[in-house]
């Protein structure tokens, strides 16, 4: 994962380009990793980790008609996260992600492991559901694993 981070802070360096996150339930593993990296400062804005749906509207501008219909994790929710971020951060990409990581809160429909992970690269978004087995940390290193390979793809086409 170090080498795929320290690709996209060169890519982004490159391009005098910069990244922010929009996190619920890795909570903030994408930021900590991004800054685990020396020099990242001159292209990581920030990072808001939205746990609670009321953070995910006042913050993000998640519309409350989108959380009650399609709940926080769903792509709908993501996408508005992936704007949210943006218009918070004044980046110029972003990463989104929120899920259930257990051991609670699954349904028959999104049991736990099931996350959505959204990218938005020049203005692309590109939203995707993965479900992840294991224990809680697991899931959450997994979704945050994930996020970082999705974006460094989407970023290397551009």
């Amino acid at each position: 994962m170090k080498k795929d981070l320290e690709k996209i802070v060169d890519i982004l360096k490159s391009k005098n380009e910069t990244i922010t996150m929009a996190e619920s339930c890795t909570g903030g593993r994408v930021a900590a990793a991004f800054t685990s990296i020396a020099g990242v400062s001159s292209v990581f804005n920030g990072s808001l980790v939205t746990y609670a749906n009321e953070i995910k509207e006042e913050w993000l501008g998640v519309p409350k008609e989108i959380l009650l219909e399609h709940g926080a994790v769903s792509t709908e929710c993501v996408d508005q996260m992936l704007s949210g971020a943006i218009k918070m951060s004044h980046a110029d990409h972003s990463i989104a992600i929120s899920g259930i990581a257990g051991p609670d809160g699954g349904t028959p429909d999104k049991p736990v492991g099931t996350v959505y992970i959204g990218v938005l690269v020049n203005g692309i978004k590109t939203i995707q559901r993965y479900h992840f087995e294991g224990a809680r940390e697991e899931i959450q290193d997994s979704a945050t694993k994930k996020s970082i390979e999705l974006f460094l793809k989407k970023i290397k086409k551009n």
